[in-house]
């Protein structure tokens, strides 16, 4: 799993007109998966389900 920062740096996600992360290849924004113990947040792609971490 690839992180968000990395992801935009190669370009597998972008950014949208009001600053979202969306996927480059669906252009769809990303959902959140937060699980309170960890110290990251799963971001997913609602229709490739790719997923890419987080650091809160």
């Amino acid at each position: 799993m690839q992180s968000i920062r990395k992801a935009l740096r190669t370009g597998d996600l972008n950014k949208d007109t009001y600053e979202r992360v969306v996927c480059a290849d669906c252009e769809k924004p990303l959902k959140t998966e937060n699980d309170p113990d960890l110290i990251e947040t799963i971001r997913i792609c609602p229709d490739c389900d790719t997923k890419w971490k987080e650091i809160r």
